[in-house]
């Protein structure tokens, strides 16, 4: 099995930094490719930034490009996202994302088997 677990999120107001952590143990063989997706009150979850473990090639939804990265610690097997910038449409419920699949870079739910429990991110006025 494989196990993701997020932490980091908060409350932060506009204009404010969080970084997001998401840890990965288990069977590590069974994924390359992480991810962080959101998902909005009443919207559909979106992807925000994917990377390519070990490798770490990096892909960004076009909302977060610039204000956003994600990164790795290899030895950690541990992923993280740096927010930057946090605008009040950042506020969502962030989930990180394990798995093989060659179309990771698309940042799509299916793309990715594994998924962690989610973390609130609030910003605010």
């Amino acid at each position: 099995q494989v196990q993701l677990v997020e932490s980091g999120g908060g409350s932060v107001q506009a204009g404010g930094s969080l970084r997001l952590s998401c840890a990965v143990s288990g069977h590590t063989y069974r994924w390359k490719y992480m991810a962080w997706f959101r998902q909005a009150p009443g919207k559909e979850r979106e992807g925000v930034a994917g990377i390519y473990f070990r490798v770490g090639t990096t892909y960004y939804a076009d909302s977060v490009k610039g204000r956003f990265t994600i990164s790795q610690d290899n030895a950690k097997n541990t992923v993280y996202l740096q927010m930057n910038s946090l605008k009040l449409e950042d506020t969502a419920i962030y989930y990180c994302a394990a798995g093989e699949s060659v179309d990771w870079w698309l940042l799509l739910s299916r793309a990715y088997k594994y998924w962690g429990q989610g973390t609130q991110v609030t910003v605010s006025s």
